[in-house]
């Protein structure tokens, strides 16, 4: 993708020598006279790079850095100077810019710089990235052929720049296979943008994704940027898109085929080219049959679909599971007995490989570093012993009465001592008791 660069600068001469000479060497390239000007191709652009010179006629080019660093942390930032201002040029750079160069410029020493800038630009928009992401988790392969295959279309998809669509029930790790196939593709080195379509709806997940207008609606205070416009050169991952209003359905379809939008209270076009990526656990070919789902967005989002299977379809990889998260979570017990596997084996994980890791992560902190037992896994056993459902192991009321039992034994039926220990009013236990049916 070629950088595009703002060149700002009253010197009609000096717009015209560098605009000539990096559109020759495969630049993009605005100019602007003043401030004025180069404030206005910021808002309706991507600009990875912006040639500021000192002296604009309507005002100091120094006093923009700050705003600019703010707006766009990733901005690589080079100042143009007279010889005389150097003391004003280490302001500058005090300030945010990258580098100050004093005129008559050479510009085969500007792209030198230029270079080294933008370099600085990609490692600050990996240090965004890393705290947005806060760790990098690698998904589990495993040794099925279903997920061999899942490993090989994600594989292709990495190397496509393709819109991919993960489908898959809850937990089954399409986030995370979301991020593996940005970090091995080309848009790597630049941000991975994700919004979960359940978590927003209406007017609020419009202004999240295209960003709003001061004034656009009573909350809107400021302008703001949508994370279409965070994703220009990276990836943007719409995770659970089968939630999307109908509405934004629509304004979606319109950006993914022409890079174009608005955002919400503004008349201006705004451009973004990133890759997109969605994940979804519905049926969207259900959806649309039901007129959920836009069949025109559904066709420009399934060009690469990937379906992650459930776990209860991979139990060939249980144990190794297992022992992966135990080792990601640091237990020194990274295998577990074979009538425990049995358990396991047989448990449905309705939450699928989340679970599964919860699971273990709770089993860790109850062992206390000793070799992992049944009761380090509350539910799974009774399961399998008295027929309850899965979706019921971890419902909150069952995992109370179990807790409550639990105590009420180890105290010897003392409800007093039971009490104290649960944090809770004899007369709360007592209802509690009654409520659940407790012996």
């Amino acid at each position: 993708m070629r950088p595009t660069i703002l060149v700002v600068d009253d010197d009609p001469a000096i717009l015209f020598s560098i605009s000539g000479f990096f559109k020759k060497t495969n630049y993009k390239v605005h100019t602007a006279p003043n401030l004025k000007e180069g404030r206005e191709i910021i808002k309706k652009d991507f600009i990875d790079a912006i040639v500021l010179d000192m002296q604009l006629p309507d005002g100091n080019g120094i006093q923009w850095i700050p705003l600019l660093r703010k707006k766009y942390p990733a901005l690589a930032i080079i100042m143009i100077t007279g010889a005389g201002d150097i003391p004003l040029a280490v302001e500058a750079m005090q300030k945010g810019a990258d580098h100050f160069l004093t005129k008559p410029l050479n510009l085969t020493e500007l792209e030198i710089f230029l270079k080294k800038s933008l370099e600085l630009s990609n490692l600050r928009k990996n240090t965004i990235n890393e705290k947005r992401l806060k760790k990098n988790i690698s998904p589990f392969w495993g040794e099925t052929d279903v997920m061999r295959h899942v490993r090989k279309l994600a594989n292709i998809a990495a190397g496509s720049d393709s819109p991919v669509l993960l489908m898959g029930e809850t937990g089954t790790g399409k986030g995370v296979l979301a991020h593996w196939i940005h970090e091995h593709s080309q848009q790597s080195q630049s941000s991975f943008v994700e919004i979960n379509c359940t978590s927003l709806k209406g007017e609020l997940l419009a202004s999240e994704l295209f960003g709003h207008k001061k004034g656009a609606f009573t909350s809107a205070v400021e302008d703001k940027q949508g994370l279409i416009e965070v994703a220009h050169g990276g990836t943007l991952f719409l995770d659970e898109i089968g939630d999307l209003d109908l509405e934004i359905q629509t304004q979606l379809l319109k950006v993914i085929e022409e890079k174009q939008f608005r955002r919400l209270g503004d008349i201006e076009t705004r451009k973004s080219n990133f890759r997109l990526l969605c994940a979804t656990n519905r049926d969207l070919v259900q959806e649309v049959e039901e007129k959920h789902f836009r069949q025109d967005l559904f066709y420009r989002i399934n060009v690469f679909p990937i379906e992650i299977p459930p776990l209860r379809e991979r139990q060939k990889d249980i144990e190794s599971l297992v022992s992966y998260f135990l080792s990601q979570l640091g237990s020194n017990n990274k295998k577990i007995s074979q009538s425990l596997k049995k358990i396991l084996d047989k448990y449905n994980w309705p939450g699928n490989i989340r679970e599964m890791r919860n699971v273990l992560e709770r089993a860790h902190l109850l062992s206390n570093g000793e070799e992992l037992k049944y009761e380090h896994f509350p539910g799974l056993d009774l399961f399998l012993s008295h027929n309850i459902k899965p979706t019921d192991i971890y419902n909150l009321e069952y995992m109370e009465a179990r807790h409550i039992s639990e105590i009420l034994n180890q105290c010897g039926q003392d409800t007093q001592n039971a009490a104290r220990m649960l944090g809770i009013s004899r007369a709360s236990l007592y209802r509690k008791i009654q409520k659940y049916q407790l012996k």
